[in-house]
């Protein structure tokens, strides 16, 4: 069985205002990221984001390398009290991806809009993705705190194989590969 978001379904999970007539996007979404993670994704999991590790312990596979259309768990810290989940969109190479997420980086002065295909850097001790860096809009870069994470949660599910479907604009037409690669690897 494949989960599919038909368009109608996307613009109630997504509670964006377009104008009459226009193509809902999900790269339009303004507000958290556990709801834009789920539409995303297709993983139909709910609760705070970094429950979600947890909630997918016997319903959805888990693991510790990116693969696109998966979800990376940030744990619960100081700077992220409800943890963060974002949706792995491209492998750039075993320890830079990118992903798609919301309510990150501000955009006009908010928080809580899309983005799409931002670099996501393993920063671990162990090359195990347990500790991230994620690009940073407002400081044009990489930024500088390091997030503890639990792994990836992938759309396949335990009980009965099927695989959920990520939306079709996890990824852009021309992401930028060597962008991603220079602000994980010059400092």
């Amino acid at each position: 069985m494949r989960i599919t978001f038909p368009m109608c379904l996307l613009a109630a999970l997504l509670p964006i205002s377009m104008p009459a007539g226009a193509k809902t996007s999900l790269l339009n979404y303004v507000g958290q990221c556990v709801p834009f993670a789920r539409a995303a994704s297709g993983i139909a999991i709910y609760g705070d984001a970094w429950t979600w590790w947890t909630q997918a312990a016997g319903r959805y596979q888990r693991g510790d390398i990116p693969r696109p259309g998966a979800v990376i768990v940030f744990e619960r810290t100081s700077r992220l009290p409800l943890g963060h989940v974002a949706v792995i969109s491209r492998v750039v190479d075993p320890h830079v991806v990118m992903v798609t997420h919301a309510n990150w980086s501000r955009q006009n002065g908010e928080r809580g809009h899309a983005e799409q295909d931002v670099t996501l850097t393993d920063v671990s001790a162990r090359g195990d993705w347990s500790a991230v860096k994620v690009w940073y809009r407002d400081m044009d870069g990489l930024g500088s705190t390091i997030y503890p994470t639990y792994g990836f949660v992938y759309g396949s599910t335990l009980d009965n194989g099927s695989r959920a479907q990520p939306a079709p604009e996890l990824t852009g037409r021309d992401p930028d590969y060597v962008g991603a690669l220079i602000d994980s690897y010059v400092r």
